[in-house]
């Protein structure tokens, strides 16, 4: 990508309503660097303003995405019955349907990572997004670098492949193949993320991960683009949901250092 400098008065403006830092500009405390090579892939942008689906468009379409739209809820249905998108970029502002009931259903029927897009930058609101599944969540104004290599981790994740394995421990089995987990023979219902988290600790046992492994290799993301308090939130909620009498049965946490996933004796 070029510096705004050298772009179109037209593109800045439509960056700009979208929330968008300019693409030379870095969050504070980091530095520019240029623009990274893109995986590629199809991306259906869901928002209701089309200066906004348009600064997207822009920006990914400058790094070799193929980007769909959808301008309300209904009609992103619509499209993903035509295409297989890679990654959706969903804001919940919807003016025909609550944006969080698309999350829902998103998450429920499909493995699509969905990263949210949103102007409300409250703990809360990140926190409700990824308890319905969000796969990410990115708070308005943000750059459009860290919005290419959000998208690109993303994709990377969902293409990347794995053995598929069943890892098997006392009372708690995790099933690769059919993303299944069950606790004592009752299953565990698991966030796609949540499972992603928990798989990965579980294949290397009594391992000790910092915050820091933990996005990288969960979540794809490196530098300042991603909040390691995503791992806590997601952390907290597998322990609730795995043993809501015993949090630190399966997970336990190495003060100072991360998280280890400790196989029941």
């Amino acid at each position: 990508m070029t510096h705004d400098t050298e772009m179109p008065a037209a593109t800045r403006e439509s960056r700009v309503a979208a929330g968008l830092r300019p693409a030379g500009s870095a969050p504070r405390g980091a530095s520019y660097t240029p623009a990274m090579t893109s995986t590629s892939g199809v991306v259906l942008v869901v928002d209701d303003d089309p200066d906004i689906r348009s600064a997207l468009r822009d920006v990914l379409g400058d790094n070799g995405f193929l980007v769909t739209e959808a301008g309300t809820g209904r009609r992103a249905w619509e499209l993903l019955a035509q295409h297989d998108p890679d990654v959706i970029l969903l804001d919940l502002n919807l003016p025909d349907v609550s944006g969080l009931d698309v999350l829902i259903e998103l998450t429920r029927t499909g493995t699509t990572p969905v990263i949210v897009l949103s102007g409300r930058t409250g703990e809360a609101d990140r926190v409700v997004g990824l308890d319905l599944g969000a796969d990410d969540y990115i708070t308005k104004p943000f750059s459009a670098r860290e919005l290419v290599a959000r998208v690109n981790a993303a994709i990377r994740r969902r293409r990347r492949i794995d053995d598929v394995s069943v890892l098997s421990f006392a009372g708690l089995v995790i099933d690769e193949h059919t993303h299944d987990v069950t606790v004592d023979g009752h299953l565990v219902d698991l966030t796609a993320k949540e499972f992603d988290l928990l798989a990965f600790m579980a294949r290397s046992p009594r391992y000790v991960y910092s915050r820091a492994q933990l996005i990288e290799h969960v979540w794809g993301a490196v530098g300042p683009w991603q909040d390691d308090n995503t791992v806590a939130e997601h952390i907290h909620r597998i322990r609730r949901k795995l043993d809501p009498d015993d949090r630190s049965r399966w997970i336990e946490t190495v003060r100072g250092v991360g998280y280890r996933f400790t196989p029941a004796e």
